[in-house]
């Protein structure tokens, strides 16, 4: 079944969420209750104001209520692996985000997503999107839960005084072992700055490892770079090419910053995978 929207409004008071649902789409309830639980139903009270997940299928409507699902079997039913908490500062968490894993939801659901999964692990604080990381890339994420953390640190994001380091498997050999390499290509007509150290090179599989530098942020700048000089990523689908059984061989492995909340330096790091 390909992905499908439902679009409906209340027309009296008192009707529980998931009955007018089942009306409307003709779904099972059973599969409505687990969709709604999964964040892929949404409500505008009386069709105005923010629209906002709604989960609880016992929820009474009101005359007026505008109510979407957004319903895709194969993503309801898909499974990711945990992600693993790192370090909890109260005001911000970091997490190792396992690959396939979203940073955040998409109106057809979020369990997939680090977002829930801290929200659900850290009761009671809100979970707030600082930075991205690619859904096929593994590695660690820093999540807000203070709307002050938040600003805070997507301006020290944005200033670019967070140090962000990454590992990654590369097709090919840039540059002798330790040789280190700068990438300038402009990107969506913005400047990009990369730099990369060859760590190792194995001839038998024709492959590097390379630890890189982010000095800018742009969408996909690594994998994109590194396919620019014609050495992509291993298992990169997008920009370069997949074998079977592969995954995306990049890690977000270290960030390093001021903390702009305690002016305290801080520095977290993951082990090395390849």
């Amino acid at each position: 079944m390909s992905a499908q929207e439902f679009h409906l409004t209340i027309a009296a008071d008192g009707i529980r969420a998931v009955d007018a649902l089942a009306e409307h789409s003709a779904l099972p309830k059973a599969r409505l209750k687990d969709a709604m639980n999964k964040g892929a139903v949404w409500l505008r009270p009386q069709g105005r104001g923010t629209e906002q997940r709604l989960r609880r299928a016992t929820r009474a409507l009101r005359r007026g209520d505008a109510l979407a699902l957004y319903y895709d079997q194969e993503l309801l039913a898909r499974e990711v692996p945990e992600p693993i908490l790192i370090a909890d500062e109260t005001d911000y968490s970091l997490w190792h985000k396992p690959a396939g894993m979203l940073a955040q939801g998409t109106r057809f659901g979020d369990h997939c997503a680090l977002l829930r999964w801290s929200e659900q692990r850290l009761p009671g604080r809100p979970s707030l999107l600082v930075h991205r990381l690619d859904r096929e890339a593994e590695g660690l994420m820093l999540i807000a839960h203070r709307q002050k953390a938040a600003q805070l640190f997507s301006a020290l994001w944005q200033q670019q005084h967070i140090s962000k380091h990454y590992e990654v498997l590369v097709e090919g050999q840039p540059g002798a072992p330790g040789e280190v390499l700068r990438i300038d290509t402009p990107l969506d007509g913005k400047s990009s700055t990369t730099e990369l150290r060859v760590r190792t090179f194995d001839a038998a599989s024709g492959r590097s490892i390379v630890d890189i530098t982010l000095i800018s942020g742009r969408k996909h700048q690594i994998r994109r770079h590194l396919a620019g000089i014609g050495h992509p990523v291993v298992g990169d689908y997008r920009y370069g090419t997949r074998r079977a059984g592969e995954k995306l061989a990049l890690r977000a492995v270290e960030l390093q910053f001021r903390c702009p909340l305690s002016g305290r330096d801080r520095h977290y790091r993951i082990g090395s995978a390849f």
